[in-house]
Order: structure tokens, then C-alpha cells, then sequence
């Protein structure tokens, strides 16, 4: 059995460890080249392999008004705390960060994951939810 992390820095760092090594076993196994969803659909057996718990492909919807204006989809809510999103760049765009900061404010969720399987390996970017006290 693995000692715990002992960080207190970070927001759930023993979850992060679990989720990033997953994501890291799914990219040693499979290599570079695949689409996400293959990436995704991996992410989610090494998930349930570690008996994490998880939810996948989590739709959204975003009001004003009580009128929905916007629609999307979360890959993975994971122990019903941590937003992981998936995409296959080498770089972190605005785009990306930004759409996960939404899902940030949108779940009032603390933490999201935004791992990039590039040709190189894994890149992950961990995002914080300052404007939350949950």
C-alpha cells in the first residue's frame, strides 16, 4: 500500500495522482495517434480498473433566464469532484482552458484535470476553481 500524499498545496492531490496515472498507463499502452475518444473510452476502463469512481460523457446546460443559451458535454466527473477533459494537442489553448473554466463555474466543482495526449506523451494542466468553497 502506497503512503498518502502529503501536500497541502494542491486540491486533492492523491485523486490527481490516480487520474493523471491513469492517463499515463492509457498513453504508455496505446501510444500516440489515436482519436479522443479512443483515448476516452481507455481513460474510463483504467478508471474502473482502479475502482475509481467516475461519470462519463456528462451533458450540461447553460440558462439565462431560465431560457437554455448553451449546451455541452463534460467528459468525465470523477468521485463527483474533479472535471477531467481530454484533447489531443501539444499545446493548451485559450479555448480549452477557458472551456473548462466554465465547467468550473457551471458545476461549482474545485479542481479540473485538462490532459492533452500529445505525440510526445501526456500533458496535463491542473485548474482551479478559485470563486468556490465547496
Amino acid at each position: 500500500m502506497k503512503p498518502p500524499l502529503k501536500r497541502n498545496d494542491l486540491v486533492y492531490p492523491e485523486l490527481s495522482y490516480e487520474i493523471i496515472g491513469c492517463a499515463y498507463e492509457v498513453w504508455d499502452e496505446l501510444g500516440p495517434g489515436h482519436l479522443e475518444k479512443v483515448y476516452q473510452k481507455s481513460l474510463g476502463i483504467a478508471f474502473g480498473i482502479r475502482k475509481i469512481a467516475f461519470e462519463e460523457q456528462i451533458p450540461y446546460q447553460l440558462k439565462f433566464k431560465n431560457e437554455i443559451v448553451g449546451k455541452g458535454i463534460l467528459d468525465f466527473l470523477v468521485d463527483k469532484k474533479v472535471i477531467v477533459e481530454l484533447k489531443k494537442d501539444n499545446l493548451f489553448s485559450k479555448s480549452h482552458i477557458e472551456q473548462v473554466l466554465n465547467y468550473l463555474k457551471l458545476s461549482k466543482c474545485k479542481l479540473a484535470i485538462l490532459i492533452n495526449f500529445t505525440k510526445e506523451g501526456i500533458k496535463f494542466k491542473r485548474i482551479v476553481n478559485i470563486n468556490t468553497d465547496s
